[in-house]
């Protein structure tokens, strides 16, 4: 009877088979509407073989989104200026954590899944953010190709988990490729770049996602890159993704992407040609009703029932790692409990990575952290009450969100007194001209004002209230609202600290000399309140590095729809910035010494090993990034000024040193040539290693004395 039973079992379910031949199985079994069905985001079910739907569209940038409760950590940007790639792993697995619990309880509960309630997680956001302009910039990692594929990495890992069979969830790098804006622009425009600038830029944090941390998915951008549309380009995906790296998981479009190959791009004349296009170059998921047509597009001979079952085994064999055939005791994770979700464990791992996300960025006369002579403070500003500016965009939700008025009232000492009022709005002039707040901070020791930015004045197409660019900003500095209550504050002579929100780089002008300190928080996320306040007393010292460039004025900058690299970031900007990548101030300051290189020649093919000290010359535990840059001083074409090719977060005690070393490869000393090429030549290299990017400004502003050396490859 059982031998019987065993041969009646659909081979698909036979969990001895392994993943691929099973999918095999289950191909053979469907009808051409069923196959065309599955690969659309939606996912429709299969009674007749007990197959539930299967929405395909998750989303977790930084926490369990758009499906109710959750653990809310700090917006990707913020999580970027951590530097810290230990924490962002253990980020990852606590919202994959939180992401299987949730997908579990919902299958109990329904019996299939709907949107954002399913495994394939479609993030992160991988996207260099090119342009201070860009609303989605706040998704990305930053501005460095180097900083974005070590911290997503990291980040993949922890969604996708260690097992050597099942995945715990499916990540998603996206958008592919060239993709930063302008939002409005995004379903028409044709990013041109050169082979060079693509390979140099737009590739190395795709490639590290492929390479090193095995993403199991890739989404294409809406726009086209060098003419071709990006959910159907030959060159980004036959010829780079699959071609050159290897990839071996599924591609999907964006939402909406491949309808805009007929309605925007004209590359097509209707949806039957556009699904025949995406799935002929690579396209496995349609995340619209696009692919509806294959029916279509095979009846009229665009494509053929092989070309379906390719991108089907693609995107089923990703249901199957995710162990959705199997039964539950046998898929390590299918036991999460859903306790985790919202677990006082992630509250604290939100709070502890919203606190690293702090970046100091002035501290004049050492005004912070708060001192116990501070009598009385004068809390204020549009976003101390705000729960918005926690959030940033894709975000989950929380019963308990800490503001910044909040964290402030829960950290301040008995006997400091405090007073409160918005005294400004985030964008628009008062109703009311008059008001107490100069005289409430004229009493006060010290004005902490909470300004900034929202999601309201940036984000994706469609999403932000206030932007009049389609979620993009026209303008960079913060708003004349808020300059103008700064004013009126700086006028009593109170001494200002202006903590500022925002995913993107805020022009501060005048107002820069107008306040004594600047703490940067991005969008800190749940425990945003207290991780702020706690740095504003100095239960911890600010820690965060700038993953991107504040420029001083939109005058810096090229034209938003240039994607020349041209001026662009750190790596091609010749113009003296307001803070530059990789800034940040401690309340302990850092010495750099003793550094020494294993030889000042290098032969071709050699690696070069470099060790050096660093120091904590402050009076209190303290969190250092050590950063190294290398610049190709003889290339035989365009390269970076400065180029960042490694980084290590270090914790030192109070006048502790540590002994740093780090190893130069041939590939790091490699740059792309006008062909794209990975090329090394001979000639001099200038290595520099500090708590910031190189150049006097960073110096000027505090930032550590580096050290740098030049050596000769030969």
């Amino acid at each position: 009877m059982k031998e019987n039973d065993r041969q009646e079992k659909p081979l698909y379910l036979d969990t001895s088979l392994p993943f691929p031949v099973r999918v095999k199985e289950l191909i053979k079994l469907l009808t051409l509407d069923e196959k065309a069905g599955l690969l659309s985001h939606t996912g429709t079910s299969i009674p007749r073989l007990d197959i539930p739907g299967y929405n395909y569209w998750s989303e977790a940038l930084h926490g369990v989104a758009r499906n109710g409760r959750a653990t809310v950590f700090p917006q990707a940007i913020g999580m970027a200026a951590t530097w810290d790639k230990e924490m962002i792993y253990q980020v990852a697995d606590a919202i994959s954590d939180e992401g299987r619990a949730k997908y579990h309880e919902a299958l109990r509960r329904n019996g299939y899944t709907d949107q954002y309630q399913g495994l394939n997680f479609w993030s992160p956001n991988v996207n260099i953010f090119r342009d201070p302009r860009w609303g989605r910039g706040q998704e990305t990692w930053g501005e460095d190709p180097f900083l974005t594929g070590e911290m997503a990495s990291a980040f993949v890992k922890g969604m996708q988990g260690s097992d050597p069979k099942y995945l715990k969830t499916a990540a998603c790098a996206k958008h592919f490729a060239v993709h930063s804006g302008p939002e409005r622009e995004r379903h028409t425009f044709n990013a041109v770049v050169t082979k060079r600038e693509l390979y140099d830029t737009y590739l190395p944090a795709f490639r590290k996602m492929v390479r090193d941390a095995n993403v199991e998915a890739v989404m294409g951008a809406y726009n086209r890159t060098l003419g071709e549309v990006c959910c159907a380009s030959k060159l980004l995906i036959e010829d780079i993704l699959r071609g050159e790296w290897k990839f071996q998981g599924h591609f999907v479009s964006d939402c909406g992407a491949l309808s805009d190959f007929h309605l925007s791009h004209k590359v097509t004349k209707d949806a039957a040609e556009s699904a025949a296009l995406a799935l002929q170059h690579g396209c496995d998921l349609g995340c619209d009703h696009v692919f509806d047509e294959i029916p279509e597009a095979i009846k009229r001979g665009l494509i053929n029932e092989e070309d379906i079952d390719h991108a089907l085994e693609r995107v089923l064999l990703t249901r199957f790692k995710l162990g959705m055939f199997d039964p539950p005791q046998d898929v390590p994770f299918a036991s999460i409990p859903e306790s985790v979700v919202g677990s006082d464990k992630h509250r604290e791992l939100a709070y502890q990575a919203a606190v690293e996300s702090v970046v100091l960025l002035k501290n004049k006369g050492n005004i912070l952290p708060i001192q116990s002579s501070v009598r009385k403070i004068f809390v204020t500003g549009p976003n101390a009450t705000s729960t918005e500016v926690l959030l940033g965009n894709y975000y989950g939700f929380n019963e308990r969100m800490v503001t910044m008025l909040e964290g402030i009232t829960g950290r301040i000492p008995e006997g400091m007194g405090m007073e409160y009022t918005t005294g400004a709005m985030l964008k628009h002039p008062r109703e009311i001209k008059d008001t107490w707040a100069p005289g409430m901070a004229q009493s006060s020791d010290l004005a902490i004002v909470c300004g900034g930015f929202s999601s309201f004045l940036e984000g994706e197409e469609g999403e932000s209230l206030l932007s009049p660019q389609n979620g993009d900003r026209n303008s960079i500095s913060l708003p004349t609202s808020q300059i103008n209550y700064i004013k009126e504050l700086a006028i009593s002579g109170t001494k200002i600290v202006l903590v500022l929100t925002g995913g993107s780089p805020i022009a501060l002008g005048e107002i820069e000399d107008m306040v004594d300190a600047i703490l940067f928080i991005w969008y800190p996320g749940m425990e945003g309140g207290r991780a702020v306040a706690d740095v504003l007393f100095g239960d911890v010292s600010p820690s965060g590095k700038l993953p991107l460039t504040f420029p001083k004025s939109l005058d810096q900058i090229p034209p938003f729809d240039d994607y020349s690299m041209n001026r662009r970031t750190y790596r091609y900007m010749t113009e003296e910035p307001l803070y530059p990548f990789g800034f940040g101030l401690s309340y302990s300051t850092f010495e750099y010494s003793d550094m020494h290189l294993e030889k000042e020649i290098v032969t071709l093919g050699d690696s070069l090993h470099l060790a050096f000290i660093v120091r904590n010359n402050g009076n209190q535990r303290a969190a250092e990034v050590v950063q190294f840059y290398l610049t190709d001083l003889e290339a035989s074409t365009i390269v970076p000024r400065h180029r960042l090719i490694g980084f290590e977060r270090i914790i030192l005690l109070a006048g502790e040193s540590k002994k740093i070393e780090f190893t130069i490869t041939p590939e790091i000393m490699s740059f792309f040539d006008d062909h794209g090429e990975l090329t090394i030549e001979p000639g001099d290299f200038r290595l520099e290693v500090g708590g910031c990017s190189p150049g006097k400004r960073g110096q000027d502003l505090g930032a550590p004395k580096p050290l740098s050396a030049v050596f000769k490859l030969e």
